[in-house]
């Protein structure tokens, strides 16, 4: 794309670096018992298998988010599909990819998180920017909690 062509999709990707091996950090996202610890911080229900849905609920969003896993590639992939404001897709969800490259000879792990299908509007943009928001913040706790045992969250948004 150059700089010149219209935009019909907004995405975001967005990494860090956790110093824990790969099927560490895979598992930290994979397990609802330990994203429930540091992510979605009234509830996670149900492990992010191919196929399954899943419950997610956040102190500072209340109510359930289903959450639609897509492939489940341990420990390297994981797609969802979940619901989004302005979004591109038929069926109003946006698609998120989790990707965990081993690095340091799997000491450490890059998480790169890819979520895309808000339309190019300003709605699509305020949504996008959000979750954007939202996945940094995630990517920070996910780090805070594997490698110190310390929830980022807590006391965060309320």
């Amino acid at each position: 794309m150059n700089g010149n062509e219209a935009l019909t999709e907004l995405s975001f990707t967005v990494s860090g670096r956790v110093a824990r091996p790969c099927a560490e950090a895979y598992e930290a996202v994979a397990d609802p018992a330990q994203l429930s610890r540091y992510f979605t911080t009234a509830g996670a229900r149900g492990r992010l298998e191919a196929g399954a849905e899943v419950q997610w609920d956040f102190a500072d969003f209340p109510g359930a988010f289903p959450v639609v896993v897509v492939e489940a590639d341990p420990p390297r992939r994981i797609v969802i599909e979940w619901g989004g404001e302005a979004t591109r897709s038929e069926e109003g969800t946006t698609r998120v990819v989790f990707e965990f490259e081993p690095i340091d000879d799997d000491t450490r792990t890059l998480i790169t998180i890819t979520e895309t299908s808000w339309r190019a509007t300003v709605d699509g943009a305020k949504a996008a920017f959000g979750n954007c928001e939202g996945w940094v913040g995630m990517l920070a706790a996910l780090k805070a909690w594997v490698e110190h045992g310390v929830n980022l969250r807590e006391g965060f948004y309320r």
